[in-house]
């Protein structure tokens, strides 16, 4: 019983590091829309890269090619298909947020809402995995709940700066990011008591491919257009370069 004790603590951790990054909307203050750019930026970025280097190339690696492919897109499509049916509207670069009109607020709202969804949907699965691996060995668990966590800090970012930008409202965009990291224990609690015994590891990398595809989706159609609407092309670029180099590192280190 202390292995699984010891495991839902790894995955809540590693679900609540999600609010770590959420609180960018508390402690900087006067955020301006050049940071919105680059924190945006950053977020994709670091985002991108775990989606192909972690999440896919693991679950071709497990699952194969095709099959790992073929849910990746799937997850892309299936996204697309949400994004079609809920409307959307694109936002102007803007001076100052005070000055966001009713349709723009909405727009960076949504932004940050399917950001939300999506990183849901991301931390679920990974609650599975982390769980799996801590029963399996306390160290190995650590070690992806560690890994984990790192890149849940960004992903917060990407929730909470839009909403902020939106409402204004510093707590309502704390609680959002907070809330999208508790579907990790979520996951984990669900896969202990509802899915371990028909759940096959298959279907896990499966899962996490499509996840994969999902978080690709909301980064090229949300956060990065907004991103260069907000400040500029170059902004971006070093925005998602240092998300991305920051994640390689990090995992180079763990590993």
């Amino acid at each position: 019983m202390g292995d699984v004790t010891t495991a839902f603590i790894l995955t809540t951790c590693a679900g609540l590091s999600t609010g770590t990054g959420s609180l960018i909307a508390f402690l900087v203050p006067n955020l301006k829309f050049t940071w919105l750019s680059m924190l945006l930026g950053f977020a994709a970025g670091a985002m991108i890269y775990i989606s192909f280097v972690d999440l896919l190339a693991e679950s071709v690696g497990a699952v194969g090619f095709f099959q790992a492919n073929a849910a990746f897109f799937l997850g892309m499509l299936g996204m697309g298909i949400l994004d079609r049916v809920i409307e959307h509207i694109h936002t102007d670069t803007l001076p100052d947020r005070n000055t966001l009109s009713r349709s723009e607020e909405n727009d960076l709202q949504k932004a940050g809402l399917l950001t939300a969804a999506g990183i849901a949907m991301h931390n679920f699965p990974e609650g599975i995995a982390v769980l799996a691996a801590s029963l399996g060995s306390p160290y190995l668990g650590f070690s992806v709940a560690l890994a984990i966590a790192i890149h849940n800090i960004p992903e917060g970012i990407a929730v909470s700066v839009p909403i902020y930008y939106a409402s204004g409202d510093r707590k309502k965009a704390f609680a959002y990011s907070f809330f999208a990291g508790l579907t990790e224990p979520l996951g984990a609690v669900f896969a202990y008591f509802f899915l371990f015994r028909f759940l096959s590891p298959e279907m896990l990398f499966l899962m996490l491919a499509a996840v994969g595809g999902v978080m690709v989706f909301i980064c090229f159609d949300e956060l990065l257009p907004i991103s260069i609407k907000y400040g500029n092309e170059h902004l971006t670029f070093l925005g998602v370069f240092s998300g991305m180099s920051v994640i390689a590192l990090s995992l180079y280190l763990i590993h």
